[in-house]
Formats: C-alpha cells, structure tokens, sequence
C-alpha cells in the first residue's frame, strides 16, 4: 500500500464488491462500524510520498454517513 493524496477527483468509479462479498468485511465494520460497505475502485490523480504528482487506479471502502476510508494506490498509470 503506498500513502497517498488526492490531488482531483476520482473518475471512473466501478463497484468491486459489496456487503459480504467484501473479503476484508469483518475487519472493516470493526475497525470504522457496521454500514452498508462497499469496495470501489476508480481513477484518481495522486501526490505520492516522493511528492511526484500521477494518475493510477485507486481502491477504497466506502458507507453511507461515513464516507471513504482506507485510499490506496493499486497501480501506479503514469505522469497526470
């Protein structure tokens, strides 16, 4: 997992997973709350920790009333 800043929006948003399809389900609803969670993943301009600025594929969990948690970078697609 590499730490992360958004820089824009993300685009291209699909859903991954939801509910008990999310593998990590148990360790989430512990670790922020019980919600109807969902994986999604999507495209995203990010300032990585070398403060270099790139687009990559970003995934994320995500309730309703409780908002995005845990943003990492999957694959790193080039210079923005």
């Amino acid at each position: 997992m590499i730490a992360v800043e958004l820089v824009g929006e993300i685009r291209d948003i699909e859903i991954v997973a939801v509910g008990r399809r999310i593998r990590e389900l148990k360790r989430v609803r512990r670790d922020y709350g019980p919600g109807r969670w969902r994986k999604l993943k999507g495209i995203a301009t990010v300032r990585l920790m070398d403060l270099s600025v790139v687009r990559a594929e970003v995934h994320w969990y995500e309730a309703h009333g409780i908002g995005k948690r845990e943003i990492k970078v999957v694959k790193v697609l080039g210079p923005s």
